[in-house]
């Protein structure tokens, strides 16, 4: 069953992540992908994630079929004006590449290249209207081609931004805009998610959970005071505290676990997106803890 398939089905769905390296060394990245094959519904390749220059997502993607996983090509606007984004989505389609999630992408001043000076001729709505357009054989521009794209297009959205609202309008947005999926930025407060759910549901949105892995306690309140729009409950962090230094992963992978659970069983969304950044070897015990291997 493809990705779009077993979302289209109602199946609780299951993606990671694989983010490239920095460098032509891809060992550690082909083992990461050994390890999720079978085990998930589809694999992110990250677009230069955090505007750190790494191989790109389209290489990366057909490096992942070949080994046995359907992709999910991120795609960010901040690298790229129209004409190459839809050249590289062109590229996609007839490398076989079906999965597409359209994204603004974080300014260069995140990165580790200063000096690059960010585009961002179109935005993620733009990028999905233009998926759209692709999807029915034009272009951006409104020409005809030769040969229609058949994109299942994503996006992204942060449940618990502060404030909210702007957040709801562009989710709108996006809803209009084509996108049949979407992937949500970290979330640890589940009740407060399903007040955003109820939201999705008026719109017929098809909604996977972000859940990021916590390792520490330390990675918990970086998270917290670095990263808007994610908010690690204080109880969560007292967890991580009991469990010691030496059990605060493991302690992690437990809570991840228990979230999935409880998301399947009481139905909350539609699937998750397994966020473990460089511990992707760690998402079979994880799924395998909820219930779901």
């Amino acid at each position: 069953m493809s990705f779009k398939e077993a979302v289209e089905s109602g199946k609780f769905v299951v993606t990671a992540e694989v983010g490239p390296p920095k460098g032509t060394d891809i060992a550690t990245m082909i083992h990461d992908m050994h390890i999720l094959k079978g085990k998930i519904d589809a694999v992110n390749v990250t677009d230069n994630q955090s505007a750190v220059m790494r191989i790109c997502s389209l290489a990366v993607c057909k490096i992942a079929m070949e080994q046995g996983l359907e992709p999910i090509l991120q795609m960010t606007c901040r690298d790229r004006n129209r004409i190459a984004l839809q050249s590289d989505l062109l590229g996609a389609s007839v490398l076989g590449i079906h999965n597409v999630l359209c994204m603004t992408g974080d300014h260069v001043t995140a990165g580790d290249q200063k000096g690059a000076k960010s585009v961002y001729d179109i935005e993620s709505v733009q990028l999905l209207q233009l998926v759209e357009s692709m999807n029915k054989g034009k272009d951006m521009s409104g020409n005809e081609m030769k040969g229609a794209t058949s994109f299942f297009q994503g996006a992204v959205v942060t449940p618990e931004s502060n404030p909210l609202e702007p957040q709801l309008m562009k989710f709108e947005k996006k809803v209009r805009a084509g996108a049949n999926f979407f992937q949500t930025q970290a979330i640890y407060d589940i009740e407060k998610f399903k007040s955003f759910m109820a939201f999705a549901r008026e719109k017929n949105a098809r909604v996977m959970a972000g859940l990021v892995v916590l390792k520490s306690v330390g990675m918990a309140n970086f998270l917290n005071n670095n990263v808007p729009g994610i908010k690690v409950p204080a109880e969560l962090i007292a967890e991580l505290k009991a469990a010691g230094k030496e059990k605060a992963l493991d302690t992690g992978m437990s809570i991840t676990a228990r979230h999935i659970k409880q998301l399947k069983e009481e139905k909350i969304c539609d699937g998750v997106h397994i966020m473990a950044i460089g511990m992707e070897d760690k998402v079979p015990e994880i799924l395998h803890r909820a219930g779901l291997l």
